[in-house]
């Protein structure tokens, strides 16, 4: 255990600029969305250009746009997902457009906007729906707040909408039909290559740099330790236990083992078997005993659980949602006071700063100014080449929509080089503009949010933070309580010594998101430093224990002498 106590965490941090615009490796699967996101816009857009009513796309594109989502869950979880995304995104729209047909009153707008804005933040943030979270789902439903409407056109929009969706849904499942374990395996090689990187030697001698591993290298541990955790939400998110997910269960049992004795473990199989899970041969095949797999994991009692309320998952995100709701109000309402005809612009821009914390929040505020106005030199370039046909504006849009996809993975403000012209070309598929115009109002746009935004954030303190922290260290107290009785106990039941290693990670790697956040925040009270890193520690000595406890009573002689084979199991 370390000796030195942490130090106090300031009450106001520092806001960072070094790094924020740094980019980083691509995502191995950037392509993927980049060309869903193309598959999904383009037949509709053709479609309404063939038909001469392109003035109908932002309709189609709320629909299309929703094969953004869910790229890296389970093909059964991710079925499920984009329903519930193509339903959101229709309801958002179905109140804007009713909104729209009722009134023109642009603070009555602007209002709804916010509130949009507020519910869809929360219900992304709270489901963990992931990226691109709920900007795209509040684009549409705020520009489609300003966007002439009558009553008696809502169905019929709102149909083209529910069609796009479907076809989206079908864009986003059609992989399934090519690799149909593809996420699990993808999120499987993830935990083995970061259980690689915790256990490799780090400079020394590899026996006496890993011999206290509780105490060296805790953020790769860390980082590890919520790999291996997402990994395993992957493959209990299916709920069907296949012949390839079993032998991802396998291979990581193994990065666990990595993880509890590093000095044991062979960083380079990790790495291979994570190579070959990358590509399109048989899942690597462990000799763990099959008719032990049940018994090893616990798996089905875990698959048994009930899932958490959604409710309680709301509550500690009410200071998200209450910045978002008066961070886009305001910006909504400053937009119109300086007389730009498009405020949805600032509200959106609010929208998508609210991070975890102020300090991301700051972060993502630079990266969308500065990609924001890189994006509108490249309108004013592109601008002529569209305006030459409306078959020229609609491939002017579908290739920023690949670059958007394909580079927002690097950093945020270079995805926004690409969203920014894409956006303000949308606006031109119901009448040409004048582009001088539209780059003054979405630069105004852009500064406003972001500097409204960045305020509201500031005014609404999330005081609660290290509340939740010291209800993060009791859940990893219960946990570890829990699998220590477990331990001491001769024969527990079947099972539920492997169910309580990972409750246990679970809530280690809760632990350390909710401290992260935390750590970003201002005016909080000291926060609990020594305690959450002795509970870490404590935490994954135990998790090590479990480990060493399975190894002994499950696995076979043969596969510790062969440290295990690979064999085929498709997937």
């Amino acid at each position: 255990m370390s000796s030195a106590t942490p130090a106090p965490t300031p009450r106001v941090r520092r806001l960072p600029l070094t790094g924020v615009l740094r980019l980083g490796r691509p995502s191995d699967i950037w392509f993927k969305p980049a060309l869903s996101a193309v598959a999904s816009v383009a037949p509709p857009n053709l479609t309404l250009l063939a038909l001469g009513r392109l003035d109908l796309a932002m309709y189609t594109m709320a629909g299309s746009l929703c094969a953004l989502y869910a790229h890296n869950k389970p093909y059964a979880a991710r079925a499920r997902a984009l329903v519930w995304v193509v339903l959101g995104m229709i309801a958002g729209l179905a109140v804007a457009l009713v909104t729209a047909s009722l009134t023109t009153n642009a603070v009555v707008l602007v209002t709804v906007g916010a509130a949009l804005a507020a519910v869809q933040k929360g219900l992304c943030d709270a489901t963990r729906i992931g990226p691109p979270g709920n900007v795209v789902l509040t684009f549409i439903s705020s520009a489609s707040l300003f966007a002439p409407q009558t009553l008696d056109q809502v169905p019929g929009h709102l149909a083209l909408a529910a069609a796009a969706g479907a076809w989206a849904w079908l864009v986003g499942m059609a992989p399934v039909l090519v690799r149909p374990h593809g996420p699990e395996r993808r999120a499987t090689a993830g935990a083995l290559n970061a259980a690689a990187t915790y256990a490799a030697p780090q400079g020394t001698e590899k026996s006496h740099a890993r011999a206290r591993a509780d105490d060296d290298h805790p953020r790769a541990r860390a980082i590890a330790a919520a790999a291996v955790h997402a990994a395993w939400q992957s493959l209990l998110a299916t709920g069907v236990r296949t012949p390839p997910r079993r032998a991802l269960e396998r291979l990581l049992v193994r990065a666990e083992v990595a993880l509890a004795a590093p000095a044991d473990a062979d960083p380079e199989r990790l790495r291979a078997w994570a190579r070959e899970l990358r590509g399109r041969g048989p899942v690597p095949q462990t000799d763990v005993p099959a008719g032990a797999v049940a018994e090893l994991l616990g798996v089905d009692a875990e698959l048994a659980a009930p899932a958490r309320p959604l409710g309680t998952r709301l509550g500690p995100l009410t200071p998200l949602v209450l910045r978002t709701a008066l961070g886009c109000a305001l910006a909504g309402y400053v937009s119109l006071a300086l007389g730009v005809g498009r405020p949805y612009w600032a509200l959106v821009t609010a929208a998508s700063l609210y991070q975890a914390n102020i300090t991301l929040t700051w972060g993502r505020g630079v990266q969308r100014v500065v990609g924001n106005l890189a994006g509108v030199l490249v309108f004013a370039v592109v601008a002529p080449l569209a305006h030459a046909h409306p078959a020229a504006l609609v491939l002017c849009c579908l290739a920023f929509n690949f670059g958007a996809e394909a580079l927002i993975g690097r950093n945020y403000w270079l995805g926004s080089v690409c969203v920014t012209p894409m956006a303000l070309l949308i606006t031109e598929f119901a009448r040409a503009q004048q582009p001088g115009e539209l780059i003054a109002e979405r630069v105004v746009d852009t500064l406003v949010g972001a500097l409204v935004g960045l305020v509201a954030a500031a005014v609404v303190t999330n005081r609660r933070a290290t509340d939740r922290i010291e209800e993060a260290l009791t859940a990893v107290e219960r946990a570890r309580e829990r699998a220590t009785r477990l331990l001491a106990d001769p024969a527990p039941a079947r099972g539920s010594l492997e169910s309580a290693h990972r409750a246990l990670a679970a809530a280690l790697v809760e632990l350390r998101a909710t401290v992260d956040a935390a750590s970003g925040e201002w005016w909080q009270r000291a926060l609990p430093q020594e305690r959450v890193v002795l509970a870490e520690q404590s935490g994954h000595r135990t998790l090590a224990a479990t480990v060493r406890r399975r190894e002994s009573h499950s696995w076979s002689t043969a596969d510790r002498r062969t440290g295990g084979k690979t064999e085929g199991v498709r997937g």
